[in-house]
């Protein structure tokens, strides 16, 4: 295992982006990894973009963001209400917006969802993703399904156990919308921390996977 960090810009703050579809998807896929990041950078600058997020379900990525980005140098958290499951439908809509936020931001570090998720609006959002910002450093997270597309990742980012707990407990907290669901409970979350953990030989036990697709050291 090759351990590896990230370099802070000596001018600025270290800036973050990060892509999800709903208003949840981001905290599952990488919360730890940006409490770390923002924990690690102070000042660190963080966009935060939820595309599905409409009535009850904006407001919880918004409280949920806040929270996942306490300590933060600088935030921004961007909703839009494109319709849940159609986004490659709309996928001219969706691109247009993509430009758009490609001149309002410069990221050093984003992350969106893995190209090969068999859910039609994570896997558009990665492409978009990668056919917008062409020249960055971009980390595919995962999510767990109902359709098992799980994978092998190849990037892994080690948590404490304290760390893994805060992100459940506000993941359980603010997403009222969710808790009906049979996969949104505390030992999904835990299992799959615990399970990178062990193909990261972490140290604390627990972490969070990603693709990094594209990687110049």
């Amino acid at each position: 295992m090759l351990p590896i960090g990230l370099k802070a810009p000596v001018d600025r703050p270290f800036n973050v982006l990060c892509l999800g579809c709903h208003s949840d998807d981001i905290e599952i896929g990488c919360g730890g990894a940006i409490m770390k990041l923002v924990r690690a950078y102070p000042g660190a600058a963080v966009t935060w973009v939820v595309l599905s997020a409409g009535g009850e379900r904006e407001h919880e990525a918004r409280r949920s963001a806040e929270r996942f980005l306490a300590g933060a140098g600088w935030t921004r958290i961007v909703t839009r209400e494109f319709r849940d499951g159609f986004l490659p439908y709309v996928g001219a809509q969706v691109k247009d917006f993509f430009e758009q936020l490609k001149g309002e931001c410069a990221p050093d570090l984003i992350f969106t969802h893995y190209r090969g998720d068999l859910h039609q609006d994570h896997r558009l959002v990665s492409e978009l993703t990668w056919n917008t910002f062409r020249n960055h450093l971009i980390l595919e997270y995962e999510i767990f399904k109902y359709d098992g597309d799980l994978g092998a990742p190849n990037v892994f980012v080690t948590l404490e156990e304290e760390l893994c707990r805060t992100k459940i407990g506000l993941l359980m907290e603010h997403f009222a919308t969710q808790r009906s669901k049979h996969w949104f409970t505390e030992d999904t979350f835990w299992a799959l921390l615990r399970l990178r953990g062990v193909e990261a030989a972490s140290p604390t036990r627990y972490a969070e996977a990603f693709y990094g697709r594209k990687l110049v050291f």
